[in-house]
């Protein structure tokens, strides 16, 4: 048996997780098709996700057609739960990007396509809702190859679309093997010398759907199907799309163990399940695995692989396949088990989260179980960064919109049985260096109270490099636990800068390094009074990288969105002013038949006031489409953000906190 781990992905309300159902009953992995009305899908299995017809949680399916095992991952549409998709994209073989005939390309597919065709996965294109009133055909075609690829071709046609006896049908003929030998040409040097001759309608069949095949499993070429996931029309087409012209997963079952997780879940008595791809090599119960950054071991104690339409305990898994693992209890979503798996495993595809809410909980006495819970919910989602003030006792949550607030607080309330409510939610700024700073601390020399020695010097990078941590000075200079004290420190101090916002892109030299070696007063135990430890390093560490960083001066950079605003021609007198009151900045304005579109930058912090005043400008009738684009710096007063760490900007203060912490560790001086 071959695996294909297949995505299913799509603009919310596009019809995905009722074409997972379909595909699951047409492949007889089922025997009753499920409904997102009723709340009886496979996928959906979260009460939360049955209320609200949503999906929220990426999930895994499978069945089988001929010697292929499929494993479909159905992900969340909307874009508030955009993570789920980010983390399922690194473990895909093939996608399938499901656009509505009847709502056509939204926002939400564009940047999944680009996504897709970024890290060159695989992917049909399946128009859903043929049997809707108001679906389209041509004009749907000419906005997937305007809006998403030029690099696409129907293979099936419609006959009565908009209407519930749609029918979907495959495309054969000579207009269509010269409009296919066209397209395949332009990577096939061999059929554009037949195309050029006037030859291709000699080329057999099998040849042209043979190079479709590996054009698209090269991601070069996008195919094109009709259908209903209502009525079934299309479905038999698309898993023959599916088997023929997508490629099945690697089978390297002997080679060493490569895996990723992109799911973890929690059980009754709070043991972890981990949903692993494996990329390589098998895995056996009672294995031991290396896994994360860190190199953490882990006893696996069970194992459920994805076959046969359902998960079936199994001794081990191998490579190709989808399973689920017991055991690991350190397991965190996005590790690598074993040797690191393709490069997409690792890294954001999309962009992270731009809001931020405190979140209180009602009762005073749950104060520290919503701390536990919400950190539960960010192992299973690790963008849901948390922001805890111990000063303020006050817990801060980063988000992507209003929709996965209600989701995290419907969730804390039903799994965890904790009411809570949250602050107004607030846009989340970066800083970024503007010069080089540098900074340092000498052992025995005042003001430094602590036994170590630590210089830095902190440089800027380009946006996206994230932080890097360099040494000027030996390796061997000191323990390398010391060491390792000052890098991790100075990651976690650079969560929030000068104004309290997070630094996420720099470059951080250590410079000078000493410490105090292991001794004791003769004829007696260790003192540590007298020794150097991390604490020393992880202390002293916050209060050099501020030095540094107010003399390299730091810069508020605020979130901006792309947005495409489409609008009644005669409603712009009305609408630019608005956009103008909410710093939009419109780059192209363009007439297009009765509406007019605008494309330009908006601050994020903006789009919400935009998308409020919207429908009574337009009469309901203008259409918003935005995006993360960038980040700028701020204009005016930066904004300033709540420090939740000892604010080692004041070093007096800073200093008391840490004494009071340590037990006055300092005052052996």
């Amino acid at each position: 048996m071959h695996t294909l781990n297949l995505g299913i992905l799509a603009h919310v309300d596009a019809g995905k997780t009722s074409l997972t159902e379909r595909l699951l009953h047409a492949a007889h992995a089922v025997d009753e098709l499920g409904s997102v009305d009723d709340g009886s899908t496979r996928t959906d299995s979260l009460d939360l996700e049955r209320l609200r017809g949503i999906t929220i949680k990426a999930a895994v399916a499978t069945f089988d057609v001929d010697d292929v095992t499929v494993n479909l991952i159905d992900t969340p549409g909307h874009p508030d739960f955009i993570a789920e998709v980010e983390r399922a994209l690194g473990v895909l073989d093939g996608a399938v990007l499901v656009v509505s005939a009847v709502e056509g390309v939204q926002a939400q597919t564009r940047i999944l396509m680009r996504t897709l065709q970024r890290l060159r996965i695989p992917t049909l294109i399946f128009v859903n809702k043929i049997d809707r009133g108001g679906a389209r055909y041509e004009s749907l075609l000419h906005a997937i190859g305007e809006k998403l690829t030029p690099a696409h071709i129907a293979t099936t046609s419609t006959d009565m679309i908009g209407t519930h006896g749609a029918v979907s049908r495959r495309r054969t003929g000579p207009a269509f093997r010269s409009e296919l030998a066209e397209l395949l040409a332009e990577h096939d040097d061999a059929l554009l010398a037949a195309y050029v001759d006037g030859t291709a309608d000699a080329v057999p069949d099998v040849r042209l759907r043979g190079a479709l095949a590996a054009q698209t499993r090269s991601g070069l070429v996008h195919p094109v199907l009709f259908g209903s996931a209502i009525t079934g029309a299309g479905t038999d087409a698309l898993i023959g799309a599916i088997t023929e012209l997508l490629p099945t997963a690697p089978a390297d079952v002997d080679g060493p163990v490569s895996g990723t997780v992109f799911k973890v879940e929690r059980g009754p008595a709070g043991e972890k399940t981990a949903y692993v791809r494996m990329f390589s090599g098998t895995v056996r119960v009672r294995d031991t695995l290396s896994f994360g950054s860190d190199g953490t071991d882990g006893k696996v104690t069970g194992i459920r692989v994805f076959e046969h339409g359902a998960a079936m305990a199994r001794e081990s898994v191998s490579a190709g396949r989808i399973a689920t693992v017991r055991g690991l209890s350190a397991i965190r979503v996005g590790d690598a088990i074993g040797a690191p798996g393709p490069a997409r495993t690792a890294g954001h595809h999309f962009a992270p989260p731009t809001l931020e809410t405190i979140v209180v909980a009602r009762r005073p006495g749950d104060r520290g179980a919503l701390h536990a819970a919400l950190t539960q919910l960010a192992e299973q989602d690790p963008l849901i960064r948390l922001r805890r003030d111990e000063l303020r006792q006050e817990i801060s949550v980063s988000l992507y919109g209003e929709v996965q607030k209600e989701v995290v607080q419907a969730t804390l309330a039903d799994e965890f049985g904790i009411g809570v409510d949250f602050c107004e939610t607030t846009t989340i700024h970066v800083e970024r260096l503007v010069g080089t700073g540098t900074a340092v601390e000498f052992l025995h020399v005042d003001p430094n109270p602590f036994l170590a020695t630590v210089g830095l010097r902190a440089e800027p990078a380009p946006p996206g490099c994230g932080v890097e941590f360099r040494l000027e000075v030996e390796l061997g200079s000191m323990p390398y636990a010391f060491i390792k004290a000052v890098e991790e420190t100075v990651r976690e101090t650079l969560h929030q800068g000068l104004y309290g916002w997070e630094i996420p892109d720099c470059v951080v030299t250590l410079t000078h390094s000493g410490y105090a070696p292991r001794q004791s007063h003769a004829h007696a135990v260790f003192d540590k009074s007298m020794s150097s430890t991390a604490g020393d390093f992880r202390h002293l560490t916050p209060l050099v990288l501020m030095s540094a960083l107010r003399q390299a001066g730091t810069e508020v950079h605020e979130p901006l969105h792309d947005f495409r605003l489409e609008i009644p021609a005669d409603m712009v007198a009305a609408v630019l002013p608005m956009l103008t009151r909410h710093r939009a900045v419109p780059r192209v304005s363009v007439v297009k038949g009765s509406s007019y579109v605008i494309q330009g930058e908006l601050p994020a912090a903006e789009v919400h006031g935009v998308e409020r005043q919207l429908p009574r400008l337009t009469s309901g009738e203008g259409v918003l489409e935005s995006s993360f684009a960038r980040y700028r710096p701020c204009r005016g007063v930066p904004p300033t953000r709540p420090r939740s760490d000892h604010d080692p900007l004041d070093r007096r203060a800073y200093l008391l906190r840490v004494v009071r912490r340590t037990g006055g560790r300092d005052e052996r001086r």
